[in-house]
C-alpha cells in the first residue's frame, strides 16, 4: 500500500550532538531533522552502533537517514561508548552497559523539545541485535523497531557457534572488531582525541578470547538472547534479512514467536540494507520502513497491520556461482505465520539414494579440506563469497541423490534431518548440505546445517560420544525458499568436516550412518503476485576515491607439505569525505590453513590496517591475530600497534590459552 503523502520538509544535519549518560560519559550523535522540528516536533529514529558514523557507515547513512528526515522524522545515528567520536571504553558486544546506554539515549530523545516523545529503533547486524535487546527492556518511549540481519539466540545463531561447532568467524570477526575499535576519534571533532584514543587502545579487549571461554550455551550467551522470553518484546517489530546472509533464521522465528505486532521480509540479499543490497532485485525498503514508522510512531493508517505476516523471495534454482548480481524468482506471501504450518514431505536415506526404500550402511571420513566450496559464513564484503560448485565437497562426502523431479519443487522453510549413526572417536562433528543437482552434474548448495555431536542433546550440557555406540541425532538446516526445477534432482551430502566454516574436532573421526530421514518443507506453486515498490534513497555521499577497493579469494595447495590455504585479500579502498574532509581507508588479509589428514594442523591468521588522515594528521593502526590448537587447548595470539605518522604511540600484545570443552 502506498503511504500517505508526506510533504517533504527542509532538513538540517547536525554532525556532533552530545548525549550525556548518567555516569557522565558523552556519546556523539549525528542528527538529521526537519529545520522546524522545535516548532513542529517529530518522532525519533535511533541507530546505535560501534561502527563509526564519521567514516565507517557514512555512505549508507547518507542514503537512508536524510530520506526519513525529509518525511518528518529526526534520525539519530549514535556512536556507542568507546567508538568513533564518543567517550569511554567498549568492553564487549551487547553488554548490559551498552543496553543501558541505549535506553538512556532513548529517554534523552523522548525529552527533547523537537521530539514528540515517540521513538523507533532501527539497525542492521549489530544495530539489529541491540534493537531487539533494547525492545526487550521495554523503555516506554520505544514504540516500534526495524531489525535487519539479526539474531534471537546469541549462541546458536551468531558468528561464534553453530550447532555447537566453533565457527571460524569467532576469530575472523573478532579480528575485525580488534581493528575497528582501535581507530581514533576524528581530530576535528574532539580536541582531546589523542587522550581518548590512547585510553581506548590501552583498554581494548581481544574479544575472541572472551567468546572462546564460553563454549557452551551458558548465562553469558543467554544474556541478550531474546528467545529466552519473546513476550518481553512489546514494540511493533519489522524483521528483515536475506538468503545470502547468515541471519536468515531469525525472521520466520520472530514472526511465529513474538506476541507484539510483527511482520517479516526475506529477500535474496547478502548482509546489506535492501534498498542497495545485492543480489538484485532490491526493494523500496525505505518506503516500507516509512509505512512502518508512520503507523506506529505517527498513528497513520498505512495498511501495515494488514500486510502478510511473511514475505519471502522464492529463488529460482540456478547454477552455482561464487557471486550473483541477480537472482531470478518471485515474491511469495504467508498471511498467517511464516512456514511452520507448511506441509513436509518425508524422504528416506538409503544405500539406493534419497527417497528410495532400503537399508542404509554408509561410512564417511572426510578430509579436513571438505568445505572449501562453502563460501563465507556471512557474505558482506561483496567479494566472491557465495558457495561454489559443490561437486568438490560432494566427492568428499556421503551423497544421497533423489530421482528426477516430475514437477517444480518449492522448498519453503527449514529442512530437518534425522540420522542414526555411530562414530569411532569421542569427539566428532557432522555437516549436512541439501544440494540442487543439475542434469550435467553441477551442484548448487540450497541450504545446510552443522552439528557438534557432543551437543546432540544439549548446547548447555554437552557429553562426549562413546565410540561404536549408536545415537539418534537431529538437526535443522537453515531456512530457505528455493525452487528446484522439473527434471532436476535433490542431493543430501553428509561430511564429517566442514573447513574453513567450523574448527575441526581433535581427531579425524569417521561416521557410520545406519538410518536417515529428510523432512522437507514445501509449498504449492501458486501464482503469487506480490510486488514491492522500486528502491529509493537520498542522494549518495559526495566523496573522492583515492584508491579503488578490491576483493580476492583464492585457494592454494602446498605440494611439499600437503597443506591447503584459503587466502582472502580485501582492500576496502581509500576515500576522502568531501563533506567534512576526513580521509580514511582499510585493508584486511586472512589465511586459513589445514592439512587434509590432520585436524590439529588447523590455523587461522588475520591482519588489518586502518588509516585516517586530516590536515596533516596521519593516524594508522595495524592489528593481527592468529589461533591454533592441540588436542586439549586453543592457543591465541594478537598484536595491536598504533602510529601517529611514523611514530609508534601504542603497542599491545595478547597471548593466552583456552581449554577445549567438547569442541
Amino acid at each position: 500500500m502506498t503511504p500517505p503523502t508526506n510533504a517533504l520538509r527542509t532538513i538540517e544535519d547536525l554532525p556532533d550532538i552530545g548525549i550525556e549518560l548518567p555516569d557522565g560519559c558523552r556519546l556523539s550523535a549525528r542528527v538529521w531533522r526537519p529545520t522546524d522540528a522545535v516548532e513542529n516536533p517529530v518522532p525519533a529514529i535511533l541507530e546505535f552502533l560501534p561502527y563509526r558514523k564519521r567514516d565507517g557507515t557514512s555512505v549508507r547513512d547518507e542514503l537512508t537517514h536524510p530520506w526519513f528526515a525529509e518525511r518528518g522524522y529526526a534520525c539519530i545515528r549514535v556512536d556507542m561508548r568507546g567508538n568513533g567520536d564518543s567517550e569511554g571504553v567498549m568492553e564487549d558486544e551487547y553488554t548490559q552497559q551498552e543496553l543501558d546506554d541505549a535506553v538512556a539515549t532513548i529517554q534523552w530523545l523522548a525529552e527533547q523539545p523537537w521530539c514528540t516523545g515517540k521513538v523507533g529503533m532501527m539497525g542492521i547486524s549489530w544495530g539489529g541485535f541491540n534493537a531487539l535487546q533494547v525492545a526487550a527492556l521495554q523503555p516506554e518511549p520505544l514504540k516500534a523497531i526495524i531489525t535487519l540481519c539479526s539474531t534471537a539466540d546469541r549462541y546458536a545463531d551468531d558468528i561464534h557457534y553453530k550447532g555447537g561447532c566453533l565457527l571460524n568467524e569467532n576469530l575472523g570477526w573478532g579480528a575485525t572488531m580488534w581493528s575497528y575499535s582501535s581507530r581514533p576519534p576524528d581530530p576535528d571533532l574532539r580536541p582531546n582525541w589523542r587522550e581518548l584514543w590512547l585510553e581506548r587502545l590501552e583498554n581494548e579487549s581481544f574479544l575472541p578470547l572472551v567468546w572462546l571461554r564460553h563454549q557452551r550455551r551458558d548465562e553469558y550467551w543467554r544474556h541478550g538472547s531474546v528467545c529466552e522470553d519473546f513476550s518481553a518484546i512489546r514494540a511493533a517489530t519489522l524483521a528483515v534479512s536475506g538468503w545470502g546472509d547468515a541471519y536468515k533464521n531469525t525472521v520466520p522465528l520472530l514472526v511465529e514467536q513474538l506476541e507484539a505486532p510483527v511482520k517479516g521480509i526475506v529477500g535474496p540479499w547478502v548482509h546489506k540494507y535492501p534498498h542497495f543490497a545485492v543480489p538484485e532485485p532490491r526493494i523500496g525498503f525505505l518506503q516500507e520502513a516509512l509505512r512502518w514508522w508512520d503507523h506506529w510512531l505517527k498513528g497513520l493508517d498505512t495498511g501495515v497491520d494488514s500486510d502478510p505476516d511473511y514475505r519471502a523471495y522464492l529463488m529460482d534454482g540456478v547454477r552455482p556461482q561464487r557471486w550473483y548480481s541477480e537472482r531470478p524468482g518471485r515474491w511469495i506471501t504467508e498471511s498467517d505465520g511464516a512456514t511452520s504450518h507448511l506441509p513436509r514431505m518425508t524422504l528416506g536415506l538409503s544405500n539406493a539414494g534419497l527417497g528410495q526404500d532400503g537399508p542404509l550402511d554408509q561410512r564417511v571420513r572426510s578430509p579436513q579440506t571438505c568445505g572449501m566450496e562453502g563460501g563465507e559464513y556471512c557474505a558482506i564484503w561483496l567479494g566472491p563469497d557465495m558457495p561454489g560448485d559443490q561437486r568438490t565437497d560432494d566427492a568428499l562426502s556421503a551423497c544421497f541423490d533423489g530421482a528426477a523431479l516430475a514437477e517444480d519443487l518449492d522448498i519453503v522453510g527449514a529442512p530437518r534431518i534425522r540420522l542414526r549413526l555411530s562414530v569411532d572417536k569421542p569427539q566428532a562433528q557432522i555437516a549436512v548440505r541439501l544440494n540442487h543437482l543439475h542434469p550435467d552434474g553441477a551442484s548448487t548448495r540450497i541450504t545446510y546445517g552443522v552439528l557438534n555431536l557432543s551437543h546432540r542433546d544439549s548446547h548447555a550440557e554437552p557429553t562426549p560420544l562413546v565410540p561404536g555406540t549408536s545415537y539418534e541425532v537431529a538437526l535443522d538446516l537453515d531456512h530457505i525458499t528455493y525452487r528446484v526445477p522439473k527434471g532436476h534432482r535433490l542431493r543430501v551430502a553428509i561430511s564429517s568436516a566442514y573447513w574453513p566454516l567450523i574448527w575441526p574436532s581433535p581427531d579425524r573421526a569417521g561416521l557410520h550412518l545406519t538410518e536417515g530421514t529428510l523432512y522437507l518443507p514445501h509449498r504449492s506453486a501458486t501464482p503469487d503476485s506480490y510486488a514491492f515498490p522500486p528502491p529509493e534513497s537520498a542522494p549518495p555521499l559526495d566523496q573522492t576515491t583515492l584508491r579503488e577497493p578490491n576483493n580476492s579469494r583464492r585457494v592454494e595447495m602446498d605440494m611439499n607439505t600437503g597443506e591447503t590455504h584459503l587466502i582472502i585479500d580485501d582492500d576496502f579502498g581509500l576515500v576522502t569525505n568531501n563533506d567534512h574532509g576526513l580521509t580514511h581507508g582499510s585493508t584486511a588479509y586472512e589465511r586459513w590453513s589445514i592439512h587434509p589428514n590432520d585436524p590439529l594442523s588447523a590455523r587461522g591468521y588475520c591482519r588489518w590496517t586502518q588509516e585516517i588522515n586530516r590536515n596533516g594528521i596521519n593516524l594508522r593502526t595495524e592489528t593481527s591475530c592468529e589461533m591454533w590448537s592441540d588436542r586439549t587447548t586453543f592457543y591465541l595470539r594478537a598484536e595491536m600497534n598504533a602510529f601517529d605518522g611514523e611514530s609508534l604511540v601504542s603497542t599491545k600484545q595478547v597471548e593466552d590459552t583456552v581449554s577445549r570443552d567438547q569442541i
